[in-house]
């Protein structure tokens, strides 16, 4: 009986040596888990205040982006000012070719803030993106400012294409028809607008007679308006048409002047209709609608 109670007891001590035995790394390492938190109770508690902030900083950052909002990366910046695209612009920057408040800013993510002046390759930008439309303008529309019962302003027929403050580059009587740009490019707008400009414009006119041939020679040698001679680069009668057909091909966008060439002759202008600007066309432009110029067309424009 002792025996086997030996053996039994024997037997039991197995599993309850065995027991404190798979226990003893557990102990082992308990301490050291317990020793850590106690050695780093103090620690959490000074990084208590430490990471509280943490998400208050977050926050913080959430609830100032709309107050800057009107913060902009640099390249964007460049990008919406129309001088080039993104990637171009990243370029300019890292070559140093970009001031922002006359520093260079080689920093790629800067942001410019309202009120930087930002000076892209020697010239400074605007913040505004150009815009760059043409209207196939119909009668009865004038680029005219006055309050007039009997005509609408031009900007109507492109009200909805843009919140940029554009405006038509020249000026248009609501009896002339045709091409009319509109740009907030304000340095288009005054290249377009000197008397000897490199581009030019096509128009079909309509006299109320026809035209003398010793009359059109006498045009296609240049007129004299107002003391200024002005020279005409073609004038012809259109083809298949009555001879009170003309086209027209000058430098000037100023309509005026066109009429006042054919009245200084003695005819009186019955229609205007310019059907060139600068290379530009109104195929596919149907009368009454505008489209926005493509990137070569703006390119073009900038060029001549």
């Amino acid at each position: 009986m002792n025996k086997k109670d030996g053996n039994n007891k024997r037997e039991g001590a197995r599993p309850n040596s065995a027991r404190p035995s798979s226990k003893k790394p557990t102990p082992g390492g308990m301490p050291k888990r317990a020793q850590s938190p106690k050695k780093t109770k103090p620690k959490t508690d000074a990084e208590a205040p430490k990471r509280a902030p943490r998400p208050a900083k977050a926050v913080q950052n959430n609830v100032a982006k709309p107050l800057k909002s009107d913060d902009i990366r640099l390249n964007k910046y460049i990008s919406n000012s129309g001088a080039c695209s993104r990637r171009d612009a990243d370029i300019y920057i890292q070559s140093g070719n970009v001031k922002v408040n006359n520093v260079v800013i080689t920093e790629m993510g800067y942001k410019v803030k309202p009120g930087d002046v930002v000076n892209f390759d020697g010239a400074v930008l605007t913040p505004e993106r150009k815009e760059y439309i043409v209207l196939n303008k119909p009668k009865n529309f004038t680029t005219s400012n006055e309050d007039d019962a009997d005509h609408r302003n031009v900007l109507e027929l492109v009200r909805g294409a843009t919140n940029a403050k554009i405006q038509p580059i020249g000026r248009m009587d609501k009896n002339t028809t045709g091409l009319l740009v509109f740009t907030n490019d304000t340095d288009m707008v005054r290249k377009f607008s000197l008397p000897n400009q490199k581009s030019t414009k096509i128009y079909q006119v309509s006299l109320d007679k026809n035209l003398k041939y010793e009359d059109l020679e006498k045009i296609a040698s240049g007129v004299t308006l107002d003391g200024h001679k002005l020279y005409v680069d073609e004038i012809t009668y259109v083809e298949n048409e009555p001879k009170t057909e003309i086209g027209l091909k000058l430098r000037t966008s100023n309509v005026k002047v066109v009429r006042a060439i054919f009245e200084s002759f003695k005819y009186d202008v019955l229609k205007i209709d310019r059907v060139s600007f600068a290379g530009l066309t109104k195929k596919n432009l149907p009368r009454g609608n505008w489209r926005f110029l493509t990137e070569q067309e703006i390119i073009n424009l900038k060029n001549v």
